[in-house]
Parts: C-alpha cells; structure tokens; sequence
C-alpha cells in the first residue's frame, strides 16, 4: 500500500510526488505518456515559479537545457508600447518559455530521484472507493495487464477532465465560462529577446521565446468566435497576425515547425480540491484563462500547498481533512486576485475608460511600468498596483 498515489505526471503532479516523497513517504506516480512527451501549453513560467524551482534545486537543470531567460516585456496597444521588466522575487528576476518535452520529463526525473515510483505508459481506468472514501485505482499497465494499487489518499493532478474530480463528482466554483480560443505555433528563424504582447480589439496577440532558437507566436480570440475561428484556422491565425504588420512580416518571413495547435476549452473555474481519500492539484483543481499564463505556475504554487498538507495530515501533527482544507484556502487566497485580472483582461474587445486612462499614464514612467509588469507576472500584488490609490497617484503623477 502506498501513502499517496498520484495520477498525472506533469506539472502539478510531480512536484506534488517528488516534494511527498522527500518528506519520507511512498508514492507512486503514474502517467499515460511517456516522457519526454508534449503537450498544449502556456509554456510561460512567471518569476515566482521559476523561484519555487530553484528552491527545490531545479532550475539551473533547466536552464541549462538552453531555456532563454524572458527579461524584456512589451505590452504594445497600437499608439506606445510598455516596455518593462517586473521585479524579481527571491533572486529572480526573469521568466522563461520552456518546451514541455523538456520541463516535464526534468520534473518527472526530480520525482524518480527523489524516491518516487513512476510507471509510464499507465491508463486509469477507475478510481476505487470503500463507501465514500477513495482508496485507490484501477488500471492497466503499458503491457496491457491489469492493474489494481490502494493508497491512503490519491492526488488528481490528471488535467481539467480529471478522473478523479470526475468520479468524485468535485463542486466547481467561481465558474466564469470559456472566455477565450487560443491557437499557436512555433517558428523558426526569428528568435525573441524578451515577450511581445498585442491587444488588438477582439483579438490578442502574444509572441515569446522557447528552446531551439523557436518562437512561439499565440493568437487568442473570443470563445464567441471560436467557432468560425477553428474551421479555417490557418487562413485565420495568419489573417490576424496583419493586425500586427512588423510581426506579420517577421512571422511569414520565417518556417513554421509543425502545426498551429488550438483549443476552445479554456475554462475559468475552481473545483473543490479535496475530500475523503483524494485530493486536486494543477488544472485538475484549478484553471484560469492562459492569457497572462498563470498555468505552470499556479500548479509549482499549488503543488507545494498540497504537499504540505499532506505531510501535515499523514504525519499526525494535523487531522487530515483539516490540514486540506487550509490549502484549499491557501490556494484560494493566493489564486483569486490573479484569477479576477486574468479575467478581466481576457474579455477581449477595447480597454474600459479607466484601462485606457492607466494605461495612457504609464507611457514613459518606467517605475510603474515595471511595477505593471510585475502585478502581471505576480511578483507585486495585484491590489498593490491596480488598486484604486495606486491607480489614481499614476494617473495624477503623468498630469
């Protein structure tokens, strides 16, 4: 019997595994993929997350793949563009876009090294439960034999169609709808010093660096639009980029690898992220809209909520359903402000007046710009800069 199984091998699942199993528990993890294997992805990992993976001794692993350091952030609304670079946040000071092939198969690896049991090539066919207590899975191995493990708790960390927040029927809350479609892809012969962000009405473009010399250039739309977006998405990615000509030409200047990858299921939504024997991590938990990509993130943060809990709960110094609770409200109170902006701005269409009067204000003070950046990228809190005494001294400062 293991002490806590997790389902999901990524970003909110093996942080979540190798930070239990380097507090002495028995862990198994498992994935239906193999690793080093892609996925759909913000790829963006803000400040903050980057610092969590220092702390757990992760990131010169990754940066030493050729990860390009993100310093530079250009917010571009037509007339000016905010230039900027938020404030570091324990000694970081820099962002970066890893290739999923690479983040996920470090993080999975820091897993195994850490004591973690990890199977690959493993389908859940089932969450087991003895009454309402989960207390275990069903599935089948890469060899195709069935397969049956207990657990005193399992973790969800398996995306936003989880089994187990399926099976256990988790509450959502907050729920906000689909607010955007996304479409990207990478291209090759136009590397990125820093990210390139364009609101353009009912579009929004977002261009960044990642691993290979490879740009990644985003095209996000209204989910109303999704629809005839999707159906002739190639004509229409395109079509977009010329509402940026300068990116336009650059992008059509350079080869496309693969192909434009997009989605409409783009959820704002939090689930209640734990009860008898299971619990919810990553997107499985929690999923905002990847306009101002929290994703990767949000799950570094959560992770090492959960963890914590856990180990709290397993180990005795608190009651179990006590200790997950509190990170649900941990969660909860880290989350919600980022959440809000990130919904805001992913309405899409033309600034509010009060937008446009900040925004107006910000041209040319570099201080706030970079104090923007930061509230963005969550290195100053969101109150600190977008409420509404900071919001009217930049306005008053720029009159």
């Amino acid at each position: 019997m293991f002490d806590v199984i997790v389902i999901g091998a990524r970003c909110g699942g093996s942080p979540t595994a190798m930070l239990l199993a380097r507090n002495g528990h028995r862990v198994l993890l498992v994935d239906r993929a193999t690793f080093p294997s892609d996925t759909m992805s913000t790829h963006f990992v803000h400040p903050p997350g980057l610092a969590r993976l220092a702390s757990w001794g992760l990131l010169d692993g990754l940066m030493a793949t050729g990860c390009p350091p993100v310093t530079r952030m250009s917010f571009d609304v037509g007339p000016f563009s905010l230039v900027g670079s938020a404030p570091g946040v324990a000694g970081i000071a820099f962002a970066a876009a890893p290739r999923r092939t690479v983040l996920d198969s470090l993080l999975a690896e820091a897993a195994v090294s850490s004591g973690v049991e990890l199977r690959e090539s493993f389908t859940v066919n089932e969450l087991t439960t003895d009454g309402e207590q989960a207390t275990g899975i069903r599935g089948k191995d890469r060899d195709g034999r069935a397969v049956a493990e207990s657990a005193r708790l399992v973790v969800g960390a398996d995306g936003l169609h989880s089994i187990v927040a399926r099976t256990v029927d988790a509450p959502i809350y907050e729920d906000r709808g689909a607010l955007t479609c996304a479409a990207y892809a990478y291209w090759e012969g136009d590397p990125l010093e820093g990210a390139e962000l364009y609101p353009r009405g009912d579009r929004f473009i977002i261009a960044f660096p990642t691993h290979d010399g490879l740009t990644v250039v985003v095209v996000m739309v209204a989910a109303a639009q999704a629809h005839s977006f999707r159906r002739n998405l190639e004509h229409n990615y395109l079509d977009t980029l010329d509402l940026v000509p300068g990116l336009a030409a650059r992008v059509r200047g350079s080869h496309r690898e693969g192909h434009i990858v997009s989605t409409a299921d783009l959820p704002n939504r939090f689930r209640r992220p734990y009860g008898p024997g299971w619990a919810l991590v990553g997107d499985a938990s929690y999923h905002e809209d990847p306009l101002i990509a929290h994703g990767i993130s949000n799950a570094f943060r959560d992770a090492e909520l959960l963890a914590h809990a856990i180990d709290a709960g397993l180990s005795g110094r608190e009651p179990l359903d006590r200790a997950l609770a509190g990170y649900e409200q941990r969660r909860n109170e880290a989350a919600m402000p980022i959440f809000e902006l990130g919904c805001q701005l992913s309405t899409l269409g033309p600034p509010s007046p009060e937008m446009l009067q900040l925004l107006t204000a910000l041209n040319g003070n570099q201080v706030e710009i970079d104090r923007f950046w930061g509230a963005i990228q969550g290195t100053v809190p969101v109150a600190d800069f977008f409420g509404r005494d900071s919001v009217a001294r930049i306005i008053e400062t720029a009159a």
